[in-house]
């Protein structure tokens, strides 16, 4: 029994430290960089940890149970695809950042209500009957889209989401590894695998929540200084992708004929 509850305390705590990782903190700091609550960050971090821990519980159960063996292209593969998605998260904050720009309203246009975040960029007309109601409907199904994911939009959820599945995939074969040397039974292995990832989506709430002060903060008290520190955290995440790219292909051997790949 002693012995169960340490290796839950273990999981769980090494679980909330690998939400720290390098990589992990500039993804989720990129994407809730343009966010305005505290509560709607951690959110986030909520579905980047949840995409994080199907993935690792997938993979890395399928290599405790199964002896499966990842060559070492494919991890390098897997992790060229995280430093992909940061260069991707970086254009998109810059991208989403001109767009927010103010800009001069066209004459005789529907007024027209753009919410630009990072994770999801959506836009609706809204044009006005003779009796003064809206027309479009879109809006009332975005409502409603919202109140589903607690004020989060559908597109919304499945950005953070799937950066955590492509995280996942990159940490799984160093997670299940780690087990292995702490835990022989593949079954339990299993189970320190899904304990894991509940600390690394509390961690990952816990690290969003505090990374969005500062965003949230600035964005109703000094907007230009916001600005800036949008286009710091994109720009971080674009060369830090191009460094990984750089490391993966060039350093670990991806585009050369002898990979050299450890998980970590």
């Amino acid at each position: 029994m002693a012995q169960l509850v340490s290796m839950a305390f273990l999981g769980f705590f090494l679980g909330m430290r690998h939400a720290t990782d390098p990589d992990h903190v500039i993804a989720v700091t990129t994407i809730v960089s343009r966010e305005r609550w505290v509560g709607r960050a951690a959110r986030i971090g909520l579905f980047w940890g949840l995409g994080h821990t199907v993935t690792i519980f997938v993979v890395g159960g399928a290599i405790l149970l199964f002896d499966v063996v990842i060559p070492a292209r494919i991890g390098l593969t897997m992790e060229f695809f995280v430093a992909a998605m940061l260069m991707l998260l970086g254009v998109l904050s810059l991208s989403a950042l001109v767009r927010s720009f103010p800009h001069a309203p066209y004459q005789d246009a529907p007024e027209v209500h753009l919410h630009t975040r990072v994770e999801c960029v959506h836009g609706h007309a809204q044009r006005q009957g003779a009796d003064g109601r809206g027309l479009d409907e879109s809006a009332t199904m975005a409502a409603r889209r919202d109140s589903w994911f607690g004020g989060i939009a559908l597109c919304e959820a499945l950005r953070p989401l799937a950066v955590g599945v492509v995280h996942g995939l990159a940490g799984s074969a160093a997670v299940a590894l780690l087990a292995l040397t702490t835990i022989r039974d593949g079954t339990w292995g299993v189970v320190y695998l899904g304990i894991f990832g509940m600390g690394t989506i509390a961690g990952m709430m816990l690290i969003t929540a505090a990374i969005s002060l500062p965003f949230v903060y600035t964005s109703r008290r000094l907007s230009g200084f916001n600005r800036l520190l949008g286009v710091a955290t994109g720009l971080l995440s674009l060369g830090f992708g191009l460094f990984l790219i750089y490391q993966i292909g060039m350093v670990d051997g991806l585009f050369t004929r002898g990979p050299q790949w450890t998980p970590h």
